[in-house]
């Protein structure tokens, strides 16, 4: 009996060194892969959560600048974001901070390239919305009515459609177009239905062209 389970035990041996001497090869570089895979994804993780809290300090650094109305440290501030943590939403952020605070202190030209840097480069959908509808709103007040257009002509996330195509209303009024900025006052009307006091804002603008959407509205609806 005992040496009917020492073969027994001998062959599953033999087996296993078998086997090991086909795939003993694979199973190590599977293992190194998946092993290393799961390394470089931990320390993946650590860079981010790193280079957060870095970016974080230094957004910090720009809010203090722009509380202080220190123009000089918001460009400095601005550019060390950039240049250091330009891939992060606190480099948005700061951008589109650094851009109120540089316009309001008679700095169009770099608050717009801040905003233009954001609508370029900026990883989230809703910053890049937020800058170029500042953009737009600048470039209207520069009178570069065209730069305007363009920028408002790219497709926006839903949650801003309405926004867009008011703005667009006023650029084309701008311009001179009422007709056009009719349709796109209209459009943004229509589109503005969750946000009751901005729709009223554009109800009045479309009542100074002479159109009441109310009626149109129900009349619409009744059909």
């Amino acid at each position: 009996m005992a040496k009917a389970l020492d073969l027994e035990e001998q062959e599953q041996l033999d087996q296993i060194k078998h086997f090991w001497k086909k795939y003993g090869n694979l199973i190590s570089w599977l293992l190194i892969l998946v092993l290393g895979s799961f390394t470089a994804w931990n320390g993946y993780k650590y860079w981010q959560r790193d280079q957060a809290s870095k970016a974080a300090v230094l957004f910090d650094e720009v809010e203090r600048a722009v509380t202080a109305g220190d123009v000089t440290r918001v460009e400095r501030s601005l550019a060390d974001m950039k240049d250091k943590f330009g891939t992060t939403q606190y480099a948005q952020q700061a951008a589109l901070l650094a851009a109120k605070a540089l316009q309001k202190k008679d700095k169009g030209d770099a608050a717009r390239a801040a905003l233009k840097w954001v609508v370029d480069g900026a990883t989230d959908p809703a910053y890049r919305d937020i800058a170029r509808l500042r953009l737009s709103g600048l470039l209207l007040d520069a009178g570069s009515h065209d730069e305007a257009l363009a920028q408002l002509s790219a497709p926006f996330t839903p949650g801003m459609t309405g926004l867009a195509a008011d703005l667009r209303g006023d650029v084309l009024q701008a311009k001179g177009q009422p007709a056009e900025a009719l349709t796109a006052y209209q459009a943004a009307w229509q589109q503005l239905d969750d946000s009751p006091d901005y729709r009223r804002l554009v109800e009045a603008k479309l009542n100074a062209l002479g159109i009441d959407p109310q009626p149109a509205a129900t009349t619409g609806n009744n059909k």
